[in-house]
């Protein structure tokens, strides 16, 4: 299985939730990553969506000094909407 990784940086200018989580996420800048799998037996290259990740940044005065938590990509596309 042939694995390929995407980044993308997306700015939000609101707080936003995401899904699992109890806190929500500050406005900022964040690095999201989308993993896709190859599709074998095509004639031509073609990928399916098989994880979206987010880039969370520690929180000043928390001992969790930051962590990547999966989401789902229309919970991004709802918070950019939001913006």
């Amino acid at each position: 299985m042939t694995v390929r990784t995407s980044c993308m940086t997306v700015t939000l200018k609101r707080r936003f939730a995401v899904s699992g989580m109890d806190e929500m996420q500050p406005a900022g800048t964040y690095t999201i990553e989308i993993d896709e799998e190859l599709l074998e037996g095509l004639s031509f290259p073609a990928y399916r969506r098989i994880a979206t990740s987010i880039l969370l940044p520690a929180q000043p005065g928390s001992s969790i000094r930051g962590q990547i938590a999966r989401i789902d990509p229309g919970e991004v596309d709802a918070a950019s909407r939001e913006t």
